[in-house]
């Protein structure tokens, strides 16, 4: 079997031509992968900014979920690929910090801000085979594997992503082990959190944490009640991240997360988080034990003392949606 090779890969690139991707799936995409308020946004303003987290590992940061990049000498892996219409710039990023193929996509959960660039960025990537394959053998390495929890292929199929775009590699199983780049690499899933198929990706010996979306620095926890999700399957999510984090001294620096949105963190970060949303958690349940209704509960203000930090009034997720997903889901 011929080995893939940057040459190759290089080879494969100009015959495939980034343009051809882009044009094709980006047009018809432009409608499915916006969200909320981010609809309307203007993304030839966007600028891709790239953080070195540890060892090789990035954070790619623009609109929508942050990008978690590893490079190797066995290529690159990636984690979400945030939107269709950035995925020029989100790859002209990648070639600066690796000429080798992108390998894997690791998808957190389905929302568009995460995996919106699938099928234009795994095209351009190479998966490594060998043996037994389900097609011409000379087209078996054509394109990254995109992985992912297996709610996440089906929730795609239903929302009509376009086919490119699906997980190649699905799981139903609580953890997946990977070794890529002399790493083990564990993607553990996390149910009925911020979706019902969010995962945590671990890089076991970087000790570097990728959370999706059960953890960001910027907002309340988005529970997307239609997919699954919920509160006390966020803090679970939140409680694993906290297991598997340790710091380095006076309980900062040591393992570093990656959040689905906002800027870089540690340990005590998380642990400043999951105490917050417990804390509302239980007020808005106490309220609703002793008799109040939603409105009654939004009056009584549970989260007024965290608002202005992680709450909004505006946008796809302001502070009183967080309220009512939080009430509907600590009953009983």
């Amino acid at each position: 079997m011929p080995q893939i090779t940057t040459a190759n890969h290089s080879t494969l690139c100009e015959e495939k031509t980034m343009s051809r991707y882009f044009r094709n799936f980006v047009a018809g995409s432009l409608a499915l992968f916006s969200l909320g308020s981010q609809a309307q946004q203007n993304f030839d303003n966007v600028e891709i900014e790239v953080l070195p987290v540890r060892d090789g590992i990035y954070m790619l940061v623009g609109a929508g979920g942050n990008i978690t990049v590893q490079t190797g000498v066995d290529g690159v892996l990636m984690i979400d690929t945030q939107y269709a219409e950035l995925s020029e710039k989100i790859y002209s990023k990648i070639q600066e910090l690796s000429p080798t193929p992108i390998r894997y996509i690791i998808n957190t959960h389905s929302h568009p801000d995460h995996v919106g660039g699938n099928a234009n960025l795994a095209p351009l990537g190479a998966t490594i085979t060998g043996g037994n394959v389900a097609r011409l053998q000379e087209d078996a390495g054509d394109g990254a594997t995109i992985v992912a929890f297996e709610t996440v292929m089906n929730n795609m199929v239903d929302e009509k992503y376009p086919v490119e775009s699906w997980p190649s590699e699905t799981f139903f199983v609580e953890r997946k082990d990977m070794y890529f780049n002399d790493e083990g690499i564990e993607i553990l899933h996390q149910p009925n959190a911020h979706t019902d198929g969010d995962v945590i990706v671990w890089f076991r010996k970087t000790d570097v944490v990728v959370t999706g979306d059960v953890f960001t620095t910027t907002m309340y926890p988005f529970i997307d009640k239609a997919k699954g999700g919920s509160i006390n399957g966020v803090i679970a999510a939140l409680n694993t991240i906290v297991d598997i984090t340790i710091p380095r001294a006076k309980q900062e620096g040591g393992t570093l997360v990656v959040p689905g949105h906002g800027r870089l963190a540690d340990e005590a970060d998380v642990v400043e988080y999951r105490d917050m949303v417990t804390i509302i958690r239980d007020r808005i349940k106490a309220l609703r034990d002793s008799g109040m209704t939603l409105e009654q509960v939004k009056a009584a203000g549970p989260t007024q003392d965290y608002d202005s930090r992680y709450g909004s009034n505006e946008g796809f997720w302001t502070t009183d949606m967080f309220i009512e997903a939080v009430y509907d889901g600590v009953q009983g």
